[in-house]
């Protein structure tokens, strides 16, 4: 049976966006079309304008100082009390070492410590997103941003300090412009340059090649082909690879230990730089310096591979874990010809039939599921929280276990259904006193809540254990 016009109002909210906020249904239900496209042409629409962030290349160099001082500190602790032991002087047997717990602290001094400053920017950026999500009237545009950051995945367990950051200057910065554009942006950022190897990468022939006799990294070039844009297995060989690694070859960061004003910002390092020209995929590059890799970017963010790959990924992000051909077909021309206009590649998303089919067969990722839980109940999570319920459930904020990002199909995540339940509960038991499951139930899906799932919900023996199953309904698990 056909939905109406509120219940195609609720499948828009969880299909493209991050799910309901209380009365978001019937704010969109004379047009979701619509409101989903107009959310796209909102001023400032994924970006975080928030000026008290540090920038990646700040944080990451507010932290090295953090962490250069705290290390000063310790070695200048340890001297001091070698010092106090060779001149014979007695240290007090009650108070305890500078690197030993103080175990006759009261309860107090006991707590656990206040985030550190590296611990405190991570906080904030967290919260940024956090409110993010929660302040878009669908979550689309945030929906996207998050895809991206997927796609050209860095990892916090390698550029911790850059993670946040990175996400807002190289994917928020382009989400709704060309692919071209958010290309470049990645591959020379330079968390990407550490994730994946390239800072350290040197020509054979360069100069550096030649004097340290040091070698190639190829992990970026690989990448960049493989998961960026033209697809696994697709036209290139792995001599493109190799030649590619070489074209990148100089794509650094400027040290922080010797320029504390600008250290951690993208630099190209001539002296690291294979010289000449490369041939890949079939094409000659003569460019020289910096410009030889921005050419084969810009080659490659327009290649017919990319388009079908990029296709096939927001078809299945946003469709079916198998999308639909006729849909890939449609946004792969929709990317040729406009450029890889990603904002038109969103419009398509919108105005697709396949995107509007009333099976919702996408199970939400971690991520999507607990905000979707936080707006349905109109309350943001605590930033710390947040992590720590993402971790548990396999999905850790800015961490993918590898290049590939998190898997977006549903084998991959139904397993975890019991851990969500452990959450479920938690959560409904804080927000018990605060929210009827009825009234969950009517924000979170509206229409689409089922009488079994009404039913359910009905026969709870309590509002918490109510509230924990309209959280684990079926209807709220999918989009």
């Amino acid at each position: 049976m056909s939905l109406d016009a509120k219940g195609a109002a609720a499948l828009a909210l969880h299909r493209f966006g991050l799910g309901p906020r209380p009365g978001s249904i019937s704010v969109i239900a004379s047009d979701p079309r619509g409101a989903l496209l107009a959310e796209l042409d909102r001023p400032g629409a994924g970006q975080i304008a928030d000026e008290t962030l540090l920038t990646s290349a700040q944080a990451a160099r507010a932290a090295f100082l953090f962490n250069q001082t705290r290390q000063a500190q310790q070695i200048a602790q340890r001297l001091a009390e070698e010092q106090r032991t060779a001149g014979g002087i007695q240290t007090n047997p009650m108070e305890p070492k500078p690197d030993e717990p103080n175990t006759m602290a009261t309860p107090e001094a006991k707590a656990p410590p206040a985030p550190d400053l590296p611990q405190q920017n991570v906080l904030r950026e967290v919260k940024a997103r956090i409110d993010a999500a929660m302040a878009g009237e669908s979550g689309f545009v945030e929906r996207l941003v998050w895809f991206w950051s997927n796609h050209f995945c860095v990892s916090a367990d390698v550029v911790l300090n850059m993670a946040p950051g990175y996400e807002r200057e190289a994917i928020r910065g382009h989400v709704l412009g060309r692919f071209a554009d958010m290309l470049q942006a990645v591959e020379s950022h330079p968390a990407m340059l550490v994730y994946l190897d390239n800072f350290r990468s040197i020509g054979p022939t360069s100069v550096a090649g030649l004097v340290d006799k040091t070698g190639l990294n190829e992990n970026l070039a690989r990448e960049t082909l493989e998961l960026h844009t033209l697809g696994v297995r697709t036209v290139y060989t792995q001599d493109d690879v190799t030649r590619f690694a070489k074209v990148i070859t100089g794509w650094t960061m400027l040290p922080m230990a010797t320029n504390p004003d600008h250290g951690n910002e993208f630099v190209f390092n001539a002296r690291l730089h294979e010289p000449g020209p490369q041939t890949i995929i079939g094409k000659t590059y003569a460019q020289a310096g910096v410009a030889q890799g921005r050419a084969v970017l810009a080659d490659l963010a327009r290649h017919p591979a990319t388009a079908a790959h990029i296709a096939q990924k927001l078809a299945r992000h946003f469709s079916a874990d198998d999308p639909p051909p006729a849909l890939v077909e449609r946004l792969t021309k929709r990317f040729l010809d406009t450029d890889g206009d990603l904002k038109e590649l969103a419009k398509a998303l919108v105005e697709a039939p396949e995107t509007w089919d009333e099976q919702r067969v996408k199970l939400k990722r971690p991520s999507e599921w607990l905000i979707a839980a936080s707006r349905a109940i109109g309350s943001a999570p605590e930033p710390r929280r947040s992590m720590d319920g993402q971790a548990y459930l396999g999905e850790r904020l800015w961490r993918p276990v590898a290049p590939q990002g998190f898997a977006d199909v549903a084998s991959a995540w139904i397993d975890g259904l019991p851990q969500r339940l452990d959450i479920a509960n938690r959560i409904a038991e804080r927000v018990a006193t605060k929210i009827e499951p009825a009234e969950f139930i009517e924000t979170a899906l509206g229409p689409l809540a089922s009488r079994d799932t009404h039913q359910t919900i009905a026969r709870a023996e309590s509002r918490q254990q109510g509230l924990t199953l309209a959280l684990m309904a079926p209807e709220f698990q999918r989009r």
